[in-house]
């Protein structure tokens, strides 16, 4: 009877399961038909779908990837070691000279320091040598009918494949990360959309091969989300002891006047600058010990960028390394 009873509960079990991966297939299939649906609704040409959806499979790395993100447990020192080593210094202060006439003429139309785009050029792909190398339709695909941001990935997609039927990429060279940020800067398709610049008026806003387009569509991210180019991003500082913590924190606002009454300063103990600037002070990492910057408005903007305190001081600190300070 026991044995009855179990034979039944594993039968049970086994229904439950798909006897192979033919029935994920057949519903990854079915969600593509439906997407293709979408996407022509949409006004994508059909040819265009044609050539970036058909035999399209999800790619199981991508799923490795988004369930196996690591933990953030490096400490700000070793965060800064690993993304502003000297080797990047010296790299993002010859790709500056390399590029200068083009990044001047770029800063100055859209209100954005040269060192600050190359740092960020340096951070996302180390100076477009690393663009991540998966199709960016397929990861975009997988994410998309996976299910755990689905709605996301699916917008996103859409306007991938939109791009690809604006003719400013091919489906095959349309590569990026496992998440689907493409091109020089890491752009996500909407990033794309929102930002990306024609800037040698060729037709394309080509982010992947043309560093006029690059640069200019990561100054004109930068401008459109309020930087300003009379300002540097924040400096390193030291705070008195037994100062107010509840005073750091980008909630806080205060004019450069009142940090300096306060017994805020530069990090060798000088004097901060007397320019009247609105500023906040944060702290990098979670130890009560940890490293104390002072940011201004540019420091807001790159978060913008990367919700990361750690990226924004290190595309900071880096752009300030190129520039020699």
């Amino acid at each position: 009877m026991k044995r009855s009873l179990f034979a039944i509960l594993i039968f049970a079990l086994l229904a439950m399961v798909p006897a192979s991966g033919h029935a994920a297939e057949a519903d990854f299939a079915t969600w593509l038909k439906a997407l293709r649906a979408e996407a022509l609704a949409k006004g994508i040409n059909a040819n265009t779908l044609d050539r970036a959806l058909v035999g399209l499979t999800p790619i199981k790395r991508v799923i490795e990837l988004d369930r196996r993100q690591p933990e953030f447990t490096l400490t700000f020192d070793q965060y800064i070691n690993r993304v502003v080593p000297a080797r990047r210094v010296r790299k993002g202060q010859a790709k500056l000279a390399e590029h200068r006439k083009l990044l001047t003429e770029i800063g100055k139309k859209y209100g954005v320091q040269p060192r600050f785009i190359v740092a960020l050029w340096g951070i996302e792909t180390d100076f477009g040598r690393i663009d991540g190398g998966f199709s960016v339709i397929r990861a975009l695909a997988t994410l998309a009918h996976d299910g755990r941001r689905s709605r996301f990935f699916r917008g996103q997609l859409i306007r991938a494949l939109r791009i690809i039927d604006q003719g400013h990429i091919t489906a095959e060279k349309m590569k990026g990360s496992w998440a689907g940020a493409m091109g020089q800067f890491q752009f996500m398709p909407s990033s794309f959309e929102a930002y990306a610049v024609d800037y040698d008026g060729d037709g394309r806003r080509n982010i992947w091969r043309d560093q006029a387009d690059a640069f200019a569509s990561a100054a004109n991210y930068l401008a459109k989300s309020g930087w300003r180019a009379d300002q540097t991003w924040g400096r390193a500082v030291k705070i008195p002891a037994g100062f107010d913590a509840a005073a750091i924190g980008l909630k806080i606002k205060k004019p450069m006047s009142e940090w300096r009454r306060l017994g805020v300063t530069r990090k060798d103990g000088s004097a901060l600058p007397k320019r009247e600037l609105p500023a906040s002070l944060v702290r990098a990492g979670k130890a009560a010990d940890g490293p104390v910057f002072l940011v201004y408005n540019n420091y807001r903007v790159t978060l913008k960028w990367n919700r990361s305190t750690f990226f924004a001081v290190a595309v900071g600190t880096l752009a300030e390394r190129i520039n020699g300070r």
